[in-house]
């Protein structure tokens, strides 16, 4: 991992090419993220879904974390204590996220509330789960060529929501079929320690070998 952050540090510097093709990926993220967010939130609050909620919010932060690295790379700017501000906000943002997923998935495992089926979102998580692997990929090869930290956290969060849609969409498939409500709140406390962790190493600005 040192080896790769020692080598980005010597990168080449960037072709006319390689930003094209990076505002191309981030305006990609972007639009997608857009329908994302959007779909998963309103299909959460439909079938009171816990992990579509720890899904979409998720969701909904990594857009601001796309909008953020499109601007710099707009810009060529290389506004280092901006983007730190940046993260510590959307750091703070995942600990309330996680908080709030786990204190609705407590009250939905006592029986406050029941998760109905979302046929919905269950089409967005398995969209998520095809498309986001290959936008981490693409975005984990243009920060090698530019050795752009920015740009390597914005690739690890793209695994993540990868990952965060393929356990949510477990929760979610198995209420759908066997009925057990218990499956889509377990999902999303499963997910909860992953924005914990997001949180964190938003907060102490990790950007180098975390994906």
């Amino acid at each position: 991992m040192a080896q790769w952050c020692s080598m980005s540090s010597v990168a080449q510097s960037p072709t006319q090419d390689t930003f094209r093709r990076i505002r191309q990926i981030q305006t990609v993220t972007i639009a997608w993220m857009t329908v994302e967010a959007a779909v998963s939130l309103a299909a959460a609050w439909i079938a009171r879904s816990p992990a579509l909620l720890a899904f979409g919010g998720d969701s909904a932060l990594e857009l601001l974390s796309a909008i953020v690295v499109l601007w710099r790379f707009r810009a060529h700017a290389h506004q280092k204590q901006s983007e730190k501000h940046a993260a510590r906000i959307a750091g703070v943002l995942l600990f309330i996220l996680a908080a709030y997923v786990a204190v609705v998935s407590a009250l939905t495992l006592l029986g406050y509330s029941e998760p109905k089926t979302t046929y919905v979102g269950i089409a967005i998580l398995v969209a998520a789960t095809a498309i986001m692997p290959w936008l981490a990929k693409e975005k984990r090869k243009l920060s090698a060529l530019t050795g752009s930290a920015a740009l390597r956290a914005d690739a690890a969060e793209s695994a993540l929501c990868a990952y965060l849609a393929f356990v949510a969409l477990a929760g979610l498939g198995i209420n759908a079929i066997w009925h057990l409500r218990w499956a889509d709140p377990i999902a999303a406390l499963v997910i909860v320690p992953l924005i914990l962790w997001e949180g964190r190493e938003a907060m102490r600005g990790r950007a180098c070998g975390c994906c």
